[in-house]
């Protein structure tokens, strides 16, 4: 069995169900596998076949341990009903390229294909030889720029033995994406706006987790273990590797390709995990020529890409894309340890480097290797308005600010010569109605719930009930804290949900 292990040590090795219920690594590395790509997956037998069996096939390459049967349980609960596409992720002509539509899942954004995976795998972690602990109780841990707070939510609400607390930065989503969060039901669910932007969020949850005093007091008070649902965890990755896969197999299905021929996926991203899977896909066999990097106008991953240097030290902007308003992308340790031929004392030295100076610099001849497998470009405000309308000028068809991003950067990059390009779809339209609306050259109504309106009678395309039917919900969840207090509170919540 493949193990995996820290992508700065790898003194300690861990099985996969292990990897997903810590979530993270004990020196705050994330978990890889160095067996990635020893098992391959013949794409030219994925034809004709359902998301469900590519799902079985893809995700039983990527996590050893296990079971089919295990597998088969939980691909068939977390693609079943709730989504409102059989196909799960169709794929969808857009002129002379294709899109791949990920929102059609309870939250109608891309997280959803992972984080309806997520705790069912994770509900297989608890029992046997395998289990990480003999503590049986989780608390899902998870920072969000928008839409991972609502498809976590939604993914762990009512599981046994878990609770969930989300972390969102105070006044920056949108407010769809807002009340998706504060409205949720459940017992085991918590929500609270931080004063800070998703950065701090996010690398306050990292020292959290890394907080071994903290981790065992939590422990001894309430038996209960920290876990995450952000992309840091592995069981967050995978399942997003399986629509790659997909939308292969859906161009061989209408032969516009055939089985050998690169496609170029075109990648809103700032975290870095969307575009990841894409590489983890690559490295199972899928034929890639480029993976494309669209970033917004906060456009640190372009930078990286190409000068070598990572630099937080920027000005933060709250954009009409809210979700790709990043500056730290923590899958990005992931692709320089692949890259860097597993090189844990590089990786450590560079993420030391980030967490003292707010940058790195990588050696030339890793970024040369980068460079042969990602692209990059980004669109700034101006130039996603620009995007949505044109979109929908030349094709008729709706994209939301995160999806426009990557519609500019197909459209100024060169791509692989003779490749199909896909862009990767990551919310509806409507969880951002009012900047689609005004990009659209509309006047914008007072609520979003009337803007909502006003984009269906512009473009007659369908609202999404799980959104429309927020108007008029009353928030469960109004609190604000500083980034000092996110430590306490999650003992505090640990505590409450324990009892």
């Amino acid at each position: 069995m493949e193990l995996f292990h820290s992508t700065r040590s790898t003194d300690v090795t861990v099985t996969a169900k292990q990897a997903i219920r810590k979530g993270i690594a004990d020196d705050g590395g994330l978990f890889v596998s160095d067996g990635l790509g020893s098992v391959t997956v013949d794409v030219d037998t994925l034809v004709g076949k359902t998301y469900q069996e590519i799902a079985l096939t893809v995700l039983s390459a990527l996590l050893p341990g296990f079971s089919e049967a295990e597998l088969k349980e939980c691909v068939a609960g977390a693609y079943g009903q709730q989504w409102k596409d059989e196909t799960i992720t169709p794929l969808k002509e857009l002129g002379d390229d294709y899109i791949l539509e990920l929102f059609h899942g309870p939250t109608s954004a891309f997280k959803d294909v992972a984080l309806q995976m997520l705790p069912r795998l994770m509900a297989h972690t608890t029992s046997g030889t395998d289990a990480a602990s003999p503590t049986q109780r989780v608390l899902i841990l998870t920072a969000t720029s928008g839409d991972t707070g609502k498809a976590a939510l939604e993914g762990f609400a009512g599981v046994d033995s878990t609770g969930i607390v989300v972390f969102y930065p105070a006044g920056q989503v949108s407010e769809v994406q807002r009340l998706q969060m504060v409205t949720q039901q459940g017992a085991n669910v918590s929500v609270v706006a931080v004063r800070g932007n998703f950065d701090d969020a996010q690398s306050s949850v990292k020292n959290i987790f890394g907080d071994t005093l903290l981790g065992f007091d939590i422990d001894a008070q309430s038996h209960t273990r920290l876990s995450s649902a952000n992309s840091i965890n592995v069981g967050r990755l995978v399942p997003q590797v399986v629509y790659y896969f997909a939308a292969y197999a859906q161009l061989l299905a209408s032969q516009v390709i055939n089985n050998g021929d690169e496609v170029d996926f075109v990648v809103p991203t700032g975290n870095f995990g969307d575009i990841l899977a894409g590489y983890y896909a690559m490295r199972l066999g899928l034929p890639v020529g480029k993976l494309v990097v669209a970033s917004d106008k906060n456009n640190v991953l372009y930078d990286f890409l190409t000068t070598g240097i990572y630099d937080r030290n920027r000005e933060f902007f709250t954009t009409i894309s809210p979700s790709m308003d990043i500056l730290i992308s923590s899958n990005l340790e992931r692709m320089l340890y692949y890259f860097s031929d597993g090189d844990t004392e590089l990786i450590s030295r560079l993420m030391s480097d980030l967490a003292s100076t707010g940058r790195y610099e990588v050696p030339t001849e890793i970024m040369s290797k980068i460079r042969q497998v990602f692209d990059c470009g980004w669109a700034d405000e101006d130039q996603v308005r620009e995007a949505i309308a044109d979109c929908w000028d030349q094709n008729h068809y709706v994209i939301d600010p995160h999806t426009a991003c990557a519609y500019h950067v197909l459209n100024t990059t060169e791509g692989t010569p003779m490749a199909p390009r896909i862009i990767l779809s990551t919310a509806s339209p409507y969880k951002f109605p009012r900047a689609v609306l005004e990009a659209l050259g509309q006047s914008a109504p007072a609520s979003d719930f009337t803007c909502m309106d006003a984009l269906h009678e512009f473009s007659d395309m369908e609202i999404p009930s799980n959104l429309r039917t927020l108007e008029g919900m009353a928030p469960r969840f109004t609190g604000e804290i500083d980034v000092a207090d996110m430590a306490e509170y999650v003992k505090d919540m640990a505590t409450q949900f324990a009892q």
